[in-house]
């Protein structure tokens, strides 16, 4: 530490230096003493009970070999308060009647483990009119009734299907979201309450927040739902008709359009291996994925985080080394090629799978309204390349499948599949200049 700002070599001022977004910051010292037990300890104890990073500062001083040949520090996890305990179930008179006055409760479910809510009470909310339960493709959440892809259902809507749709009560739970569709709904068309459940934190998204319920889903409505009634409400049925109108429009649309970002999503996501996990990129990739419905038992996941592309490549194939499940992991080639190196690395199952959908650029500025076909935003914004990963590939001894057509992408997908003796990357080519039209025309053809 005394060879900080002295002009010595690899040596900078690292302590604190993740304070605005770390939890916890343990700067050790050089000599080993029970003090930097103690802080390891606790770094790890409130990344694990926070559910956030934490950073370990960890100064080095040659020799670096031969001073230890055993682990020093044997971090122990605190037993973690009752996930039930930050709330107080005998007080719910008020609530109960918000609950039991509201026509239309909107359910909004964002990024989840597959068990965040019991099956049971999945059903009992399932079945009451007054309720519409909106999840997204990150939520792990499934049932008949819910609706998951909702920027298909509430894009084509107009001022007056918006004021027809607006909750009385807004119901959240779960991480981040992605579609601005609904967040740009709740703000310009806000609930007179919004309840958000959850052990930790509470993200005033929409600007009307009224509660924050300290406890999980399911601890909330196993105390909760058995002091409310039934509210007769025809919310639900009008928005599955609506909803079962999108459905069959999308499903005739997504047979008839040309090659493109959004006919390979289509495809794609009907191919996945079912009880597999599902690591998707940021920006485009997750937007196209939240318009096409996924098999309920496929667990899906996206490195969402301020919803930048460093990462996730990174992020997935350590995601597929800590799962039993075969791993696929759909991305762009921008935030491919970003976050290569993480393809060097000796951990990577032989069942791992890289989906790459290269449309020569960063197609989610294309989509974004505003652009013009100039040098600056083809430099700048786009960023257009004529890249493969073919090389890419090779180096790291991922077997490599390329189609560029529709024939080509299903005989890929099948072959993809089959090959379980390395990981594999299967790189989609993709037009650059047609896939904004295809997209909107899409949500024109829904109205």
């Amino acid at each position: 530490l005394d060879k900080i700002d002295i002009g010595d070599g690899q040596t900078i001022r690292q302590q604190n230096v993740f304070k605005n977004h770390s939890l916890f910051n343990a700067n050790l010292s050089e000599n080993s003493c029970d003090e930097n037990d103690f802080l390891i300890n606790e770094a790890i104890n409130k990344a694990v009970f926070y559910k956030g990073p934490t950073h370990i500062n960890a100064p080095f001083e040659e020799p670096l070999y031969q001073t230890s040949s055993e682990q020093s520090v044997a971090p122990k996890i605190y037993d973690q308060k009752n996930e039930g305990a930050f709330f107080d179930y005998n007080n719910l008179d008020h609530f109960t009647s918000i609950w039991n006055n509201a026509k239309r409760k909107l359910f909004l479910i964002g990024v989840n483990q597959m068990d965040a809510l019991d099956s049971k009470l999945v059903e009992k909310i399932a079945n009451d009119g007054s309720v519409v339960v909106l999840t997204e493709t990150t939520s792990n959440l499934h049932h008949p009734t819910f609706i998951n892809t909702i920027d298909t259902l509430i894009t084509p809507f107009n001022n007056r299907d918006f004021l027809d749709f607006q909750p009385n009560l807004l119901i959240t739970f779960g991480g981040m979201l992605v579609s601005k569709r609904i967040k740009v709904f709740l703000r310009n068309y806000p609930p007179e309450n919004h309840w958000h459940i959850d052990t930790l934190r509470a993200y005033d998204t929409f600007g009307c927040l009224t509660q924050h319920f300290k406890t999980s889903p399911t601890q909330f409505f196993t105390n909760f739902l058995p002091t409310t009634t039934i509210t007769s409400s025809d919310y639900r049925q009008k928005t599955a008709q609506i909803n079962s109108d999108r459905i069959k429009k999308s499903s005739i649309y997504l047979k008839k359009i040309r090659f493109s970002d959004l006919k390979v999503f289509s495809i794609i996501l009907s191919k996945l291996n079912k009880n597999s996990q599902l690591q998707i990129s940021n920006s485009s990739a997750i937007r196209y994925a939240q318009l096409i419905e996924i098999d309920p038992s496929i667990e899906v996941f996206s490195n969402r985080g301020t919803s930048g592309i460093d990462g996730c490549t990174s992020t997935a194939i350590g995601a597929a080394f800590a799962s039993t499940k075969q791993t696929t992991f759909i991305t762009g080639d921008i935030g491919f090629f970003y976050d290569s190196n993480a393809l060097w690395n000796n951990y990577i199952p032989k069942n791992f799978k890289i989906i790459l959908i290269n449309n020569g650029g960063g197609g989610i500025f294309r989509i974004l309204p505003g652009h013009d076909e100039t040098p600056v935003f083809n430099t700048f914004f786009e960023t257009s390349h004529q890249l493969t990963a073919e090389h890419l590939a090779n180096m790291h001894q991922f077997h490599y499948l390329q189609a560029s057509s529709e024939n080509d992408l299903e005989n890929a997908l099948t072959a993809l599949f089959k090959n379980n003796e390395q990981p594999s990357l299967l790189e989609i080519f993709t037009p650059t200049v047609c896939n904004d039209s295809v997209l909107l025309n899409y949500f024109k053809f829904l109205e």
